[in-house]
């Protein structure tokens, strides 16, 4: 617990994050530095405008999405600078270019968030032109550098990229593995005493979703990049072997989930459960060991000390079986028990497998995994039909580009007449505040609020008791460093350095006062105010308009997967693709609505509609999946089968029956309740079964009671 402080600074230090931090600061950087060797700061700063607003595209993924993203840009941003410096003398004219630019890149977002981001960077350099009135040569010249600035930094992160192509793969996964960890330790919670076990399931959901955007962004670097799918080369083989067997592994994870308070009230006196806790928190280290073996490039020490744990644990239920002659222990409480910690043997194999990939003789012979990676991507198309079938008011992205389109023009106008020397800030906080929802605009607005407010001070205080140049440009990189590397993982403490380094750069641009301190401040609130007044009155979008369908998904997604799960035990040479593509779908369906869910609570109550029914959809939705996992575990990782499949048939039918009909109720729920009944076994299937075999009927039997419990729910559920 000592070294975890040191690991967690090593950790980051490896991180994507950081890379992309040292990145940007050296693209925005080197520029301004060059040529104010020779007396050129002015030009430089323009080349570091161009760094900037491309840097914002720049963020982790295949590289052939972030050349073509940054090239748009470059482009854009290049025609913009030009034609706002050729016309912001007209104050009017640029109010009706502020509005129509505003509405048109907004609507980016219906292509994706890389393609909403080149929106972003396209109104960064148009509000940071608006006020600085030239004349047309030296507009000209401005356009320029802007392009070149671009160019530069595109090079820049291309040559990074080809230094080290596996690199951003590495510290993805690794990223990921770490998500893992934590949703394991959650997990480890649910077996300590004296839970609130409310609160641990809601920290469960939101791991899951962060789980799932962890997952989700190395397929996308794995998947979608020419040296993983094409040219398969050893390490190119080990990291996609290491993120199908991870992707395995949070499978076997998701399928423990069990009546823990009732377990907890059976063997609290003995303390087994806190044993259970201890050894699943152990094997979140190892996880955490990989993953940063696998940012360094080193190799994780086998989990010895964890196997003869576990062994101890499994003789200790062995010796609780024994010993409960009487009685004492309910005979279900004890079979649970041994459930878990055959799945934690499980999870174990997993750990000591992917831990074997990293000896340098296995990781040459690797063979290639047979996988359709294309099924496992989603592309976005950039189709100008798109966005004009997206005129239209039921279009939330529609709504939101009308929305900012509005607010910045009203912030333009605010800011006019306050006739502040740095108006631009106003606009700045808009853009970066206003998001398609109520609920991430309000909570970036508390950030930035945030992080402006501490960062502020704690720029009056370096102004105030440093005075040495070169001790404020040190601090300055530093504070740019930290800025742009907190920016995708914590954006108070990316706007928290961000203030700082501004100030300090007025500083040295010799427009350095603490009265521009305070001037940041006020223009922060006016812009925050702006842009989430306008969220809440300007055609806003709530998260319950959303919720029948983010319902429907989950549900069909669940049905899908426990299909694709019973051709396991049905079909013989099944393909695991297809029940691999469900698995991913089931992920994306909950992580989504655990998502919607947790940012209607940062609504106003009134629009806070059937919270107490959504509580239990999710959790019930959360144990489907978790059930359906574990009957598929029994197939691929026991290799159980039944004698008797037909016997099985009624209990899978009614199950499929039972979710199609909740699906029909959310629907549209007109009809009346239906008493749909249970469907029991084939008696003829369950005579002279083994235990594998009545584990097999048990779980079909658990998931079909949950699907009973879904629909019943759905027929109280209006939308």
């Amino acid at each position: 617990m000592l070294d975890r402080p040191i690991r967690n600074i090593q950790d980051f230090l490896l991180s994507t994050y950081f890379a992309d931090g040292l990145r940007i600061t050296l693209g925005v950087v080197f520029p301004s530095l060059v040529l104010a060797q020779f007396g050129m700061l002015k030009f430089g700063m323009t080349l570091s405008l161009g760094a900037l607003c491309v840097s914002v595209v720049d963020s982790p993924g295949p590289i052939i999405h972030r050349r073509n993203a940054m090239l748009i840009t470059t482009a854009l941003i290049t025609l913009i600078s030009l034609l706002v410096g050729l016309t912001n003398k007209n104050p009017y004219f640029i109010g009706v270019l502020l509005v129509i630019f505003s509405f048109f890149f907004s609507m980016f977002f219906l292509y994706g968030n890389r393609a909403a981001s080149v929106g972003t960077a396209v109104l960064l350099v148009m509000v940071l032109s608006i006020d600085d009135i030239r004349p047309w040569k030296d507009v000209l010249v401005y356009s320029m550098l802007v392009f070149c600035g671009s160019v530069w930094y595109t090079c820049l992160s291309y040559f990074f990229y080809r230094l080290r192509p596996f690199r951003i793969v590495q510290q993805t996964l690794s990223d990921s593995i770490q998500e893992v960890s934590e949703f394991l330790r959650a997990k480890a919670k649910f077996y300590h005493s004296h839970l609130n076990y409310d609160d641990n399931y809601a920290d469960l959901l939101q791991l899951q979703v962060q789980v799932h955007e962890k997952l989700d962004a190395v397929r996308e670097v794995l998947f979608k990049t020419r040296e993983f799918v094409r040219d398969s080369t050893p390490e190119g083989r080990f990291l996609l072997v290491v993120f199908v067997d991870m992707v395995d592994l949070y499978e076997q994870v998701m399928s423990t989930y069990y009546n823990y308070q009732r377990l907890h009230e059976q063997f609290d006196t003995i303390g087994i459960l806190s044993r259970y806790g201890m050894v699943i928190s152990r094997i979140a280290i190892e996880l955490d060991e990989i993953a940063f073996a696998l940012k360094t490039g080193g190799t994780p020490r086998p989990p010895t000390t964890l196997i003869a744990e576990v062994a101890e644990l499994r003789q200790e239920i062995l010796t609780l079986e024994k010993e409960n002659t009487d009685g004492k222990y309910n005979t279900l409480g004890i079979i649970a028990l041994k459930n878990i910690e055959v799945n934690i043997e499980n999870i174990l194999a997993r750990v000591k497998t992917i831990n074997g990939y990293f000896n340098k003789k296995v990781k040459k012979h690797l063979k290639d995994e047979k996988l359709d990676t294309e099924r496992f991507i989603s592309r976005q198309t950039i189709d100008i039909k798109l966005m004009f079938e997206n005129i239209t008011f039921s279009s939330t992205t529609f709504r939101h580009s009308i929305r900012v389109a509005i607010v910045m023009l009203l912030g333009f106008l605010v800011a006019r007449l306050m006739n502040s020397t740095h108006s631009y800030w106003i606009l700045l906080t808009i853009l970066v505040i206003s998001k398609p929802g109520f609920a991430l605009t309000k909570e970036r607005n508390y950030q930035r609020l945030i992080g402006t407010v501490i960062g502020a001070f704690v720029g009056m205080g370096i102004l105030v008791f440093v005075e040495d140049k070169n001790s404020l440009f040190v601090i300055l990189i530093v504070c740019m460093i930290c800025a742009y590397s907190f920016q995708r993982k914590n954006y108070v403490v990316s706007v928290l350095f961000m203030t700082p380094y501004v100030l300090v750069l007025f500083d040295f641009l010799g427009m350095g006062s603490l009265s521009i301190a305070k001037e940041r401040i006020y223009d922060t609130l006016i812009g925050s105010g702006i842009a989430l007044l306008g969220s809440y009155t300007l055609f806003p979008n709530w998260e319950h308009i959303n919720l029948k369908d983010a319902m429907l998904k989950t549900l069909h997604a669940n049905l899908n997967y426990f299909e694709q799960v019973t051709n396991l035990y049905f079909k013989n040479n099944y393909d695991l693709t297809n029940y691999k593509v469900a698995r991913r779908d089931v992920y994306v369906a909950t992580a989504n609505l655990a998502s919607l869910f947790q940012r209607m609570f940062s609504e106003p109550k009134s629009k806070q509609v059937l919270m107490k029914e959504m509580h239990q959809f999710t959790a019930l939705n959360h144990l489907l999946s978790s059930y359906i996992a574990t009957l598929s575990l029994y197939n691929k990782e026991h290799s159980f089968v039944m004698s008797n499949l037909e016997s099985l048939k009624p209990v899978i039918n009614n199950t499929i029956y039972l979710l199609n009909l909740s699906s029909q109720f959310l629907e549209k729920n007109n009809q009346e309740e239906n008493n749909v009944p249970l469907v029991k076994t084939s008696e003829s299937g369950t005579k002279n079964i083994n235990a594998d075999e009545t584990l097999i009927i048990e779980q079909f039997d658990m998931i079909q009671k949950v699907a009973y419990d879904i629909f019943k729910l759905t027929e109280k559920i209006k939308l």
